[in-house]
């Protein structure tokens, strides 16, 4: 559900469009700086880098500017909206889509885009908004009609954002990003279901992470649910009798079984970690944030209805460096390498850790622990035995901060290692054995600078939230069910 199979696959505009999994993930677009096939460290500057944002995939002439710089200056913001957008790409971003580019920008000059977005954006005076999303946005997650919904720390380029918090009510304007013009409009938010646990919704959230499970039913016309054939009305109906189940103490695996439609989850009654920049539709997570351990509630969002139930949390794994991810952060700028091992209970991608059982993982991350801590070289254990395709041949680091957008366990002990410190955390890719490399010597990250590619730049300090996620240790997206 919340997560897609292991890894990105395919590009869908802004978000991201996967292989089956969840349904809890933000329709498909192009506004995430998640991009599809990214199996390469993100703030790194090898030369497999897949990312796409800011940074990444540059105009090769500048480009004209657009920008609504009246709403841009100003300073205040919302602490969320709800916007549509239409996106127009020209050629010179082609680098930006790899391979992904709708047709129509690959034939167009940015003197072309520019034209268009001004007509866009006149239009949009006198025009229902709708109609212009849906007969020239180049981003196919905004033609569901359902709005996106931007936050501080939601994981959308920074320009995107900046624009869309500063935007009142029904007002529109442009801004550039690395995709093209975006032509945004402030909707107001989607009125909320009847069914829906509106006193639970209504509590201020916790950060989290918590730990939840869930029965997802959709129905024909939810903007996600591409293969339900039930009516909203017979989903209705489910869905309530499934809460009604839940709360009266029926078991959650047995009801997920017979009733979930998240392939990601139902069969394996898996509970999903959220936290508070968790990329996960915004109903789901909302609701999720607020639960009491062993609370259920309703929620709706473009897949359908979720009855989320908070589980306890899962008690601490043996084989993670807990002594390390008891400290207080060391550091806000880590460099590191892992490794990346699973087994069958982690249902990876890998055939290596399909075919492994708990106790040869178990020996062979000790192993390596020993290995690494004796004075082994990194990089070629990578290369043996790590399952990450992002960085296991290539030995390419990542660049850990505190609002990178790796996948919150890694990101944790990442920024409490010391320098060539080795430890172990559990994600749902598997377990990580990671080692942070600046300031090891010999390291070309030794002084606080450059990366896997020998570069002397000095290391990133993002005023925004880091753009690409990495294959391995990122958060997965959820695509609809299947």
């Amino acid at each position: 559900m919340i997560k897609s199979s292991r890894f990105v696959r395919t590009l869908a505009l802004a978000l991201l469009v996967l292989a089956p999994a969840v349904a809890c993930k933000q329709a498909p677009s192009k506004l995430d700086s998640v991009v599809a096939n990214a199996k390469a460290p993100s703030g790194g500057n090898g030369t497999s880098t897949a990312q796409v944002g800011p940074g990444s995939g540059a105009p090769a002439e500048p480009a004209e500017d657009l920008d609504s710089h009246a709403i841009l200056d100003r300073k205040d913001t919302a602490p969320e909206v709800q916007v549509k957008h239409v996106l127009l790409g020209w050629k010179d971003l082609s680098a930006a889509y790899r391979g992904h580019m709708d047709p129509r920008a690959e034939a167009r000059t940015n003197a072309d885009a520019a034209k268009l977005a001004r007509e866009v954006l006149a239009r949009a005076e006198k025009e229902p908004f709708d109609k212009l999303v849906e007969e020239l946005s180049e981003d196919p997650g905004a033609k569901s009609g359902e709005p996106y919904t931007v936050a501080a720390d939601t994981q959308f380029v920074p320009e995107f954002k900046q624009l869309a918090l500063r935007l009142m009510l029904n007002e529109v304007g442009i801004v550039k990003t690395n995709y093209g013009y975006h032509v945004i409009k402030r909707v107001p938010p989607p009125p909320p279901d009847p069914l829906e646990t509106a006193d639970i919704l209504a509590r201020a959230g916790e950060p989290g992470p918590v730990s939840v499970q869930h029965v997802l039913i959709g129905w024909k016309g939810a903007p996600a649910a591409r293969t339900a054939t039930r009516t909203k009305e017979e989903a209705d109906k489910i869905a309530k009798e499934v809460l009604d189940k839940v709360r009266a103490g029926g078991d959650m695996a047995a009801l997920m079984k017979q009733y979930s439609e998240d392939p990601g989850s139902k069969d394996t009654a898996k509970a999903y970690d959220v936290a508070a920049d968790t990329q996960m539709v915004e109903p789901f997570k909302k609701l999720s944030l607020r639960l009491k351990i062993g609370e259920a509630g309703l929620v709706k969002s473009p897949f359908g209805w979720h009855i989320i139930k908070r589980a306890p949390p899962a008690p601490p794994d043996a084989l993670e460096s807990a002594d390390i991810l008891g400290r207080q952060p060391v550091t806000t700028f880590a460099k590191v390498k892992h490794i990346l091992l699973s087994y069958s209970e982690t249902h990876g991608e890998d055939a290596r850790g399909q075919k492994r059982d708990r106790a040869t993982l178990e020996k062979l991350v000790k192993d390596t622990v020993a290995k690494l801590k004796g004075g082994a070289k990194i990089e070629p254990l990578m290369a043996e035995l790590s399952e990450d395709p992002g960085s296991a041949k290539s030995g390419n680091s990542y660049d850990a901060t505190p609002d990178a957008g790796l996948v919150k366990p890694f990101k944790d002990l990442s920024l409490r290692l010391n320098s060539g410190e080795v430890g172990v955390v559990k994600t749902e890719f598997g377990y990580h054995i990671i080692q942070r490399v600046d300031g090891m010597p010999g390291s070309a990250a030794g002084s606080g600078a450059g990366s896997a590619a020998g570069s002397a730049a000095a290391p990133p300090k993002p005023a925004t939230p880091a753009p690409a996620k990495p294959a391995a240790p990122a958060e997965k997206p959820l695509p609809p069910p299947q």
